[in-house]
Order: C-alpha cells, then sequence, then structure tokens
C-alpha cells in the first residue's frame, strides 16, 4: 500500500484543502515508499505516435490576476494563513508537487517525494485481534482535526486561486510527460475516482507482508497492507481515504465534490 493516509488528504490543498488534508495523511499510511520519480506515461506503438490531442472535457475559465511562480506562497498564505502553510505545505515547486501528487492519487502508487506537504510525526497504529490485524480504532480520530480545518476552507476562494494558479499548473503537468493532456481533466477524473471510493464499516482487516532475510524489519507499521484484494486494488487516494475512517472519508468527499463543482462540468461519475 502506499505511505499515505494524511498526505491525501492534501489533494486538493493549494487549491481546496480538503486534499490538503488528504494528502497530509500520506506521511502516516503503512506501505513501502515506491520509487521516487514520478511514473512517465506508457510509450504509445509507432502508429499511435501522432494522435490526435484528447478533447478537453472541463475547460477552466481563464482567472484575472493569474499568478507567477513567485507569487504561489503569499497566495496559499492569504487563502490558508501563514502558520498552516508554515507547517503543513512544501511550498517549493509547489505547482509541479501538487500535479504530480493529483495524478499519482488516481493510481496504483503516489511517490512521497514529490508531496506538497511536510512529513509529521506520529505512526499508524493496529490492533491485533484473534483472526488477524485490523486498522487501530484510535487512526481515524487523529485525523478529525485535520478535516475541520478542510472544512474550514472556503471552497470559492480555494477554486478562485486554482484558477488563478492553473497555468503553472498546466505548464507542470506537461512537463511532468502529459504534453497533450489537459490538467484540469485529470484532475476531475482524480476527484471522481475518490468519490467513488467504497465506505467500509467496520474493522478493516490488514495482512503483514512478509520480508525474508537476516536482518529483522526496525519499521512494522509499513508493511501492512488490506487483507481485502478489493481494497488493496484501489487507488493510492481511495485507500487513503478508507484509511481515515468511514465518517473523516464521508466528510472529505462531500468537501471535494463541493470544489468539483466550482472546476467541472457535469456530475461525478459513480
Amino acid at each position: 500500500m502506499s505511505s499515505a493516509v494524511r498526505a491525501a488528504l492534501l489533494l486538493i490543498l493549494g487549491v481546496a484543502v480538503a486534499g490538503a488534508v488528504i494528502w497530509w495523511f500520506s506521511t502516516q499510511a503503512p506501505a513501502p515508499a515506491p520509487a521516487v520519480q514520478v511514473a512517465a506515461p506508457p510509450q504509445l506503438p509507432a502508429s499511435s505516435a501522432v494522435a490526435a490531442e484528447p478533447a478537453i472535457q472541463h475547460p477552466v475559465e481563464e482567472a484575472a490576476g493569474p499568478l507567477a511562480a513567485g507569487q504561489v506562497d503569499a497566495a496559499l498564505a492569504e487563502l490558508l494563513g501563514r502558520k498552516a502553510v508554515a507547517s503543513f505545505l512544501q511550498t517549493s515547486d509547489f505547482p509541479r508537487r501538487f500535479a504530480a501528487t493529483v495524478d499519482n492519487l488516481g493510481r496504483a502508487h503516489a511517490p512521497v517525494a514529490l508531496w506538497p506537504v511536510n512529513p509529521i510525526g506520529g505512526r499508524f497504529t493496529v490492533q491485533e485481534l484473534p483472526d488477524g490485524p485490523v486498522i487501530g480504532a484510535d487512526n481515524a480520530a487523529r485525523y478529525t482535526p485535520l478535516v475541520l480545518l478542510a472544512e474550514g476552507v472556503d471552497t470559492a476562494r480555494a477554486a478562485q486561486l486554482y484558477l488563478r494558479m492553473y497555468p503553472l499548473l498546466q505548464r507542470a503537468h506537461e512537463e511532468l510527460g502529459y504534453p497533450k493532456r489537459y490538467f484540469n481533466d485529470r484532475l476531475v477524473e482524480v476527484i471522481d475516482v475518490l468519490l467513488a471510493t467504497p465506505e467500509v464499516d467496520g474493522p478493516v482487516k490488514l495482512r503483514l507482508v512478509e520480508v525474508k532475510g537476516p536482518i529483522p524489519s526496525e519499521r512494522p507499521w509499513v508493511r501492512y497492507e488490506y487483507a481485502d484484494p478489493a481494497l488493496e486494488s484501489l487507488t493510492a487516494g481511495q485507500k487513503i481515504l478508507v484509511r481515515a475512517g468511514p465518517v473523516n472519508a464521508r466528510r472529505l468527499k462531500a468537501k471535494l465534490a463541493e470544489f468539483r463543482g466550482h472546476v467541472a462540468k457535469g456530475a461525478p461519475k459513480r
């Protein structure tokens, strides 16, 4: 699993702190850190190399006062407050970090190196039951303050900041290996994936991945994955929402759906 519950909550954070909280959760998820680099898009066969540019599904409106790269820090501080930005965010090259993480939350792994958030203390906890380990009962409560932070963000203002930052995000998305892809379409696609995350009531069963070798693992909590194959096959962002607990997940989904309404046309795909 992706090491994720705090980092996925920051999915829309510079833009809609619902995401801010999702990514932040990622720093506590119990999964081995995947490769640092952002995966390049698959190579197309020679016959497909000149494929037409995909039609834009969710065009964004041109915002008044688009941000220059040097204005991003101040804009984030105006939305979230300087203390929150200093505590939670990696503002260095923020548009690139944001674009890469949004894309990866819709994939199997969300590499840690490009998260737009600072690592935090604490540890994912596991409860041992007679029929196997489950996610600790206290985990969800640890995330509640972050969910409250996300819910306190003015979604309309967050969406406006997103629109002002959009030229930087689009350029970053293209530089990451998607020159013919429209970033807002990918953002909406990933939000829809997160909104479709199944709700799991009751203890979530885990299994500990065996690591063979003479040197014992000093961080066993990063080797857990979901025992249910259906949950283990979810995307990195969906796994994060499951780890946040059903109540927090519903509240975050509501915030993400609200943000989606500001930047997309049409109803979310379920």
